[in-house]
């Protein structure tokens, strides 16, 4: 399953949820049950083995707890980046179920911070949409500019700081027809 596309893998509700709670950090099996409860066990394990064997995840610790081994996960060597080459791969219909799998998870996450207890967390909350008018050679600039300010902060250091997620989507807007050249 190694050499599968990571889409294929990763765009499943179940898995792309459990990458997403991997992201920069370390969790037992245990920590990734309390943070997906709606996820019985055996579906859990099932799509962390696949997520394994495809080298999206990784096993970075093992240790016996009451008769049983229990596994710390992280994000594998092949990481779970959906690129442009396994995007330009999918069909129209696969590319919209990918971004409707997307969407459920970031509206999981979403339920999840509103239904909690800390109010305070309120104050990260941010959400909007932003036009940019750039050509393609901006973008990737705009785009590793972000990845550069943003790998500092990528990794749980362990101190006090609050885990956010910083969701993305570019969407590029079809050009408009002039209605009066019809």
């Amino acid at each position: 399953m190694a050499n599968t596309p990571i889409a294929d893998v990763v765009l499943h509700p179940v898995r792309l949820r459990i990458v997403q709670q991997l992201g920069g950090r370390h969790l037992t099996t245990a920590q990734l049950r309390a943070a997906l409860p709606n996820v019985t066990q055996a579906t859990l394990y099932r799509h962390v083995a696949a997520l394994i064997d495809a080298e999206i995840v990784t096993v970075v610790d093992e240790r016996r707890v009451r008769g049983t081994i229990e596994r710390t996960l992280a994000l594998g060597d092949r990481m779970a980046h959906v690129g442009h080459d396994d995007l330009e791969a999918m069909s129209d219909a696969e590319l919209r179920n990918a971004f409707l799998t997307f969407l459920g998870a970031l509206g999981d996450s979403f339920d999840k911070f509103v239904d909690g207890e800390d109010r305070t967390l309120r104050n990260y909350l941010g959400f909007g949409t932003t036009p940019l008018y750039v050509t393609t050679d901006d973008l990737a600039k705009i785009q590793a500019g972000l990845a550069e300010l943003l790998a500092p902060y990528r990794t749980d250091s362990g101190d006090d700081r609050v885990r956010v997620a910083l969701t993305t989507a570019v969407i590029p807007t079809p050009p408009t027809t002039d209605p009066d050249e019809n």
